[in-house]
Protein backbone atom coordinates (compact mmCIF):
# COMPACT_ATOMS: atom_id res chain seq x y z
CA UNK A 1 0.00 0.00 0.00
CA UNK A 2 1.65 3.21 -1.20
CA UNK A 3 1.88 6.04 1.29
CA UNK A 4 -0.07 9.04 0.05
CA UNK A 5 1.71 12.22 1.09
CA UNK A 6 2.06 15.83 0.04
CA UNK A 7 4.88 18.18 0.98
CA UNK A 8 3.58 21.73 1.38
CA UNK A 9 5.06 25.10 2.32
CA UNK A 10 8.15 27.01 1.31
CA UNK A 11 10.70 28.17 3.89
CA UNK A 12 9.52 25.67 6.51
CA UNK A 13 7.90 22.72 4.78
CA UNK A 14 5.63 20.08 6.26
CA UNK A 15 4.45 16.67 5.08
CA UNK A 16 0.72 15.93 5.13
CA UNK A 17 0.14 12.16 5.04
CA UNK A 18 -3.16 10.49 4.13
CA UNK A 19 -3.50 7.08 5.79
CA UNK A 20 -5.79 4.33 4.50
CA UNK A 21 -7.70 2.26 7.11
CA UNK A 22 -5.20 0.13 9.03
CA UNK A 23 -2.17 1.82 7.48
CA UNK A 24 0.63 2.87 9.87
CA UNK A 25 3.30 5.55 9.66
CA UNK A 26 5.90 6.30 12.32
CA UNK A 27 8.01 9.34 13.12
CA UNK A 28 10.84 10.37 15.38
CA UNK A 29 9.62 11.96 18.62
CA UNK A 30 9.26 15.71 18.15
CA UNK A 31 8.41 15.64 14.43
CA UNK A 32 4.60 15.23 14.80
CA UNK A 33 2.38 18.26 14.07
CA UNK A 34 -1.31 17.24 13.93
CA UNK A 35 -3.69 14.36 13.22
CA UNK A 36 -7.36 13.65 12.70
CA UNK A 37 -9.27 12.09 15.59
CA UNK A 38 -9.58 8.63 13.96
CA UNK A 39 -5.78 8.24 13.90
CA UNK A 40 -4.39 6.50 16.97
CA UNK A 41 -0.97 7.41 18.38
CA UNK A 42 1.36 5.02 20.20
CA UNK A 43 4.85 5.77 21.52
CA UNK A 44 7.29 2.86 21.59
CA UNK A 45 11.02 2.27 21.95
CA UNK A 46 11.24 -0.42 19.27
CA UNK A 47 11.36 0.02 15.52
CA UNK A 48 8.89 -1.45 12.99
CA UNK A 49 10.80 -4.74 12.64
CA UNK A 50 10.68 -5.12 16.43
CA UNK A 51 6.88 -5.08 16.32
CA UNK A 52 6.88 -7.69 13.57
CA UNK A 53 9.11 -9.96 15.64
CA UNK A 54 6.76 -9.69 18.62
CA UNK A 55 3.72 -10.61 16.58
CA UNK A 56 5.33 -13.63 14.97
CA UNK A 57 7.32 -14.96 17.90
CA UNK A 58 5.15 -14.18 20.90
CA UNK A 59 3.40 -17.55 21.02
CA UNK A 60 6.16 -20.02 20.11
CA UNK A 61 9.22 -18.24 21.46
CA UNK A 62 8.20 -18.41 25.12
CA UNK A 63 10.45 -16.75 27.66
CA UNK A 64 13.44 -17.09 25.34
CA UNK A 65 11.64 -15.22 22.59
CA UNK A 66 10.64 -12.45 24.96
CA UNK A 67 14.24 -12.16 26.18
CA UNK A 68 15.61 -11.98 22.63
CA UNK A 69 13.00 -9.35 21.83
CA UNK A 70 13.95 -7.29 24.88
CA UNK A 71 17.65 -7.56 24.04
CA UNK A 72 17.00 -6.50 20.44
CA UNK A 73 14.99 -3.48 21.56
CA UNK A 74 17.69 -2.54 24.08
CA UNK A 75 20.34 -2.68 21.34
CA UNK A 76 18.25 -0.47 19.06
CA UNK A 77 17.70 2.08 21.84
CA UNK A 78 21.39 1.94 22.79
CA UNK A 79 22.46 2.64 19.21
CA UNK A 80 20.11 5.59 18.95
CA UNK A 81 21.33 6.93 22.30
CA UNK A 82 24.97 6.73 21.19
CA UNK A 83 24.03 8.51 17.96
CA UNK A 84 22.21 11.29 19.83
CA UNK A 85 18.89 10.32 18.24
CA UNK A 86 15.46 10.25 19.85
CA UNK A 87 15.01 7.14 22.01
CA UNK A 88 11.38 6.55 21.01
CA UNK A 89 9.21 6.47 17.90
CA UNK A 90 5.58 7.55 17.60
CA UNK A 91 3.28 5.29 15.54
CA UNK A 92 0.10 6.53 13.86
CA UNK A 93 -2.59 4.17 12.54
CA UNK A 94 -5.85 5.10 10.86
CA UNK A 95 -8.98 3.45 12.28
CA UNK A 96 -12.38 3.15 10.59
CA UNK A 97 -11.61 5.29 7.56
CA UNK A 98 -9.02 7.52 5.94
CA UNK A 99 -6.97 9.62 8.36
CA UNK A 100 -4.53 12.51 8.09
CA UNK A 101 -1.27 13.18 9.94
CA UNK A 102 1.13 16.12 9.62
CA UNK A 103 4.90 16.09 10.23
CA UNK A 104 7.76 18.60 9.94
CA UNK A 105 11.49 18.90 10.51
CA UNK A 106 13.09 21.15 13.10
CA UNK A 107 14.97 23.61 10.85
CA UNK A 108 13.91 26.05 8.10
CA UNK A 109 14.33 24.13 4.88
CA UNK A 110 13.04 21.48 2.52
CA UNK A 111 11.60 18.01 2.91
CA UNK A 112 11.85 15.08 0.53
CA UNK A 113 9.96 11.79 0.17
CA UNK A 114 12.22 8.88 -0.81
CA UNK A 115 10.76 5.69 -2.30
CA UNK A 116 12.55 2.48 -1.31
CA UNK A 117 12.01 -0.58 -3.51
CA UNK A 118 13.93 -3.04 -1.34
CA UNK A 119 17.03 -3.18 -3.57
CA UNK A 120 18.96 -0.18 -2.22
CA UNK A 121 19.23 1.33 1.23
CA UNK A 122 19.40 5.07 1.84
CA UNK A 123 21.73 6.85 4.26
CA UNK A 124 21.00 10.26 5.77
CA UNK A 125 22.63 12.71 8.12
CA UNK A 126 21.75 12.58 11.81
CA UNK A 127 18.35 14.17 12.56
CA UNK A 128 17.26 14.10 8.89
CA UNK A 129 14.59 11.45 9.50
CA UNK A 130 11.02 12.72 9.86
CA UNK A 131 8.60 9.86 9.18
CA UNK A 132 8.22 6.58 7.29
CA UNK A 133 5.84 3.76 6.49
CA UNK A 134 5.91 0.85 8.91
CA UNK A 135 7.41 -1.26 6.10
CA UNK A 136 10.61 0.83 6.23
CA UNK A 137 13.21 -0.06 8.87
CA UNK A 138 15.23 2.67 10.60
CA UNK A 139 18.79 1.91 11.70
CA UNK A 140 22.06 3.58 12.65
CA UNK A 141 25.23 3.24 10.57
CA UNK A 142 28.57 4.14 12.15
CA UNK A 143 31.31 5.22 9.77
CA UNK A 144 34.87 4.04 10.33
CA UNK A 145 36.77 5.68 13.18
CA UNK A 146 39.17 7.65 11.00
CA UNK A 147 36.40 8.93 8.74
CA UNK A 148 34.16 9.80 11.67
CA UNK A 149 36.73 11.57 13.81
CA UNK A 150 37.96 13.72 10.95
CA UNK A 151 34.56 14.35 9.39
CA UNK A 152 32.41 15.25 12.38
CA UNK A 153 28.95 15.01 10.84
CA UNK A 154 29.92 11.87 8.92
CA UNK A 155 30.48 9.64 11.94
CA UNK A 156 26.83 8.72 12.52
CA UNK A 157 24.36 8.16 9.70
CA UNK A 158 20.73 7.09 9.64
CA UNK A 159 20.06 4.02 7.50
CA UNK A 160 16.72 3.15 5.87
CA UNK A 161 15.97 -0.28 4.40
CA UNK A 162 12.91 -2.18 3.22
CA UNK A 163 10.11 -1.07 0.92
CA UNK A 164 8.00 2.06 1.15
CA UNK A 165 8.22 5.80 1.67
CA UNK A 166 10.56 7.61 4.04
CA UNK A 167 10.40 11.39 4.54
CA UNK A 168 13.52 13.37 5.38
CA UNK A 169 14.19 17.05 6.07
CA UNK A 170 17.17 19.39 5.88
CA UNK A 171 18.17 23.04 6.11
CA UNK A 172 17.91 25.55 3.28
CA UNK A 173 17.29 24.29 -0.25
CA UNK A 174 18.07 20.87 -1.70
CA UNK A 175 19.99 19.94 -4.82
CA UNK A 176 20.12 16.42 -6.31
CA UNK A 177 23.41 15.31 -7.83
CA UNK A 178 24.98 12.13 -9.19
CA UNK A 179 28.79 11.94 -8.78
CA UNK A 180 28.90 9.92 -12.02
CA UNK A 181 27.87 13.08 -13.89
CA UNK A 182 30.94 14.89 -12.51
CA UNK A 183 33.71 12.44 -13.23
CA UNK A 184 32.62 9.97 -10.53
CA UNK A 185 33.51 12.07 -7.48
CA UNK A 186 32.40 15.27 -5.76
CA UNK A 187 33.79 17.05 -2.69
CA UNK A 188 31.34 18.68 -0.30
CA UNK A 189 31.30 20.64 2.94
CA UNK A 190 30.71 17.94 5.56
CA UNK A 191 27.61 19.74 6.86
CA UNK A 192 25.92 19.92 3.44
CA UNK A 193 25.29 16.18 2.96
CA UNK A 194 21.63 15.30 3.57
CA UNK A 195 21.28 11.80 2.12
CA UNK A 196 22.65 9.37 -0.46
CA UNK A 197 21.82 5.98 -1.94
CA UNK A 198 23.57 2.76 -1.08
CA UNK A 199 26.44 2.27 -3.53
CA UNK A 200 27.78 5.77 -3.04
CA UNK A 201 31.11 5.66 -1.21
CA UNK A 202 31.29 8.28 1.54
CA UNK A 203 34.60 9.47 2.94
CA UNK A 204 36.40 12.44 4.42
CA UNK A 205 39.60 14.01 3.18
CA UNK A 206 41.85 16.74 4.51
CA UNK A 207 41.62 20.14 2.80
CA UNK A 208 45.05 20.50 1.21
CA UNK A 209 48.29 19.38 2.79
CA UNK A 210 50.01 20.54 5.93
CA UNK A 211 51.58 23.43 4.08
CA UNK A 212 50.98 27.15 3.76
CA UNK A 213 48.08 26.84 1.29
CA UNK A 214 46.48 24.02 3.27
CA UNK A 215 46.55 26.09 6.44
CA UNK A 216 45.17 29.11 4.56
CA UNK A 217 42.24 26.98 3.35
CA UNK A 218 41.56 25.71 6.87
CA UNK A 219 41.93 29.02 8.71
CA UNK A 220 40.45 31.54 6.26
CA UNK A 221 38.37 29.36 3.93
CA UNK A 222 35.62 28.60 6.45
CA UNK A 223 35.65 24.85 5.74
CA UNK A 224 37.86 23.68 8.61
CA UNK A 225 40.33 20.87 7.93
CA UNK A 226 38.09 18.35 6.12
CA UNK A 227 35.75 17.87 3.17
CA UNK A 228 33.31 15.03 2.56
CA UNK A 229 33.88 12.95 -0.58
CA UNK A 230 31.09 11.15 -2.43
CA UNK A 231 32.02 8.66 -5.15
CA UNK A 232 30.18 6.30 -7.46
CA UNK A 233 26.88 6.19 -9.31
CA UNK A 234 23.71 7.07 -7.44
CA UNK A 235 21.55 9.83 -6.08
CA UNK A 236 22.97 12.35 -3.61
CA UNK A 237 20.96 15.09 -1.87
CA UNK A 238 22.79 18.18 -0.58
CA UNK A 239 21.49 21.14 1.44
CA UNK A 240 22.41 24.79 0.99
CA UNK A 241 22.54 25.61 4.72
CA UNK A 242 24.61 23.91 7.40
CA UNK A 243 23.50 23.68 11.01
CA UNK A 244 26.75 25.28 12.15
CA UNK A 245 26.27 28.13 9.67
CA UNK A 246 22.73 28.75 10.93
CA UNK A 247 23.88 28.63 14.55
CA UNK A 248 26.69 31.10 13.91
CA UNK A 249 24.35 33.46 12.02
CA UNK A 250 21.89 33.46 14.93
CA UNK A 251 24.72 33.98 17.40
CA UNK A 252 26.02 36.92 15.40
CA UNK A 253 22.54 38.46 15.18
CA UNK A 254 22.34 38.30 18.98
CA UNK A 255 25.66 40.08 19.35
CA UNK A 256 27.55 37.00 20.42
CA UNK A 257 29.53 36.11 17.31
CA UNK A 258 32.37 33.82 18.32
CA UNK A 259 33.48 32.98 14.82
CA UNK A 260 35.61 36.04 14.34
CA UNK A 261 37.11 37.21 11.05
CA UNK A 262 38.92 33.97 10.30
CA UNK A 263 36.16 31.34 10.60
CA UNK A 264 37.18 27.83 9.63
CA UNK A 265 39.67 26.44 12.14
CA UNK A 266 38.86 29.09 14.75
CA UNK A 267 35.07 28.91 14.52
CA UNK A 268 33.16 27.54 17.50
CA UNK A 269 29.88 25.67 17.59
CA UNK A 270 27.05 27.67 19.08
CA UNK A 271 25.45 26.07 22.10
Amino acid sequence: MTLQQEIVGNAMQMAVVSLQPGQTVYCEAGKFLFKTTNVTMETRLGGPSDRGGRQQGGGSGGMGGLLRQAMGTAMQVGQRALAGESLAFQYFTSQGGEGTVGFAGVLPGEMRALELDGTRAWFAEKDAFVAAESTVDFGIAFQGGRTGMSGGEGFVLEKFTGRGTVIIAGAGNFIDLNPADFGGRIEVDTGCVVAFEEGIQYGVQRVGGLNRQGLMNAVFGGEGLSLATLEGHGRVILQSLTIEGLANALKKAQGGDKQGPTGGLFSTHAG
